[in-house]
């Protein structure tokens, strides 16, 4: 194989409030908890259907764990732009090893969107420089409207 891509685009809402935690070295990370739903109708029963997927989100980037610390709440709709990664880790209660899936927001080719209403901008990783979105380019979104339809 000639190269390999590890990239994750995501547009979803929070399932919980941020978590922010300090590492070892002393720096902030915080973990989000992002969930994706698709919506059909059965074709059988003309019933409504929905799946959702829960993903879990690391921001090691210090910027960006400030935004996430200041600005996102349980609802947010954000956008994910990041980077797979598995990690390996010892449970202490069962003391087997257990293996979590997540999406690692750092480095250059990494960024975190506010979408909806309550969010006015968003941020990306390129040195962490601010984007603001434009309010007219913004669809106002309720954060307690979770039925709505998102189509991806």
């Amino acid at each position: 194989m000639a190269g390999s891509l590890n990239k994750v685009l995501l547009i979803g809402r929070l399932g919980a409030d941020p978590e922010i935690k300090q590492m070892v070295n002393g720096k902030s990370v915080a973990r989000l908890s992002l969930a994706t739903s698709q919506t059909w109708k059965d074709k059988s029963t003309g019933e409504k259907k929905e799946k959702t997927e829960w993903h879990r989100i690391v921001v090691f980037n210090e910027g960006l764990v400030n935004v996430v610390q200041q600005y996102l709440k349980k609802g947010a709709q954000v956008y994910i732009e990041g980077q797979l990664a598995t990690r390996k880790w010892n449970d202490e209660k069962s003391g087997q090893d257990k293996y979590s899936t997540e999406i690692l927001i750092q480095g250059y080719n990494s960024s975190l969107t506010m979408l909806g209403s309550g969010n006015s901008g968003g941020i990306k990783n390129d040195n962490t420089q601010s984007k603001a979105n434009n309010p007219d380019e913004t669809s106002e979104v309720s954060q307690n409207d979770m039925d709505d339809e998102i189509p991806f």
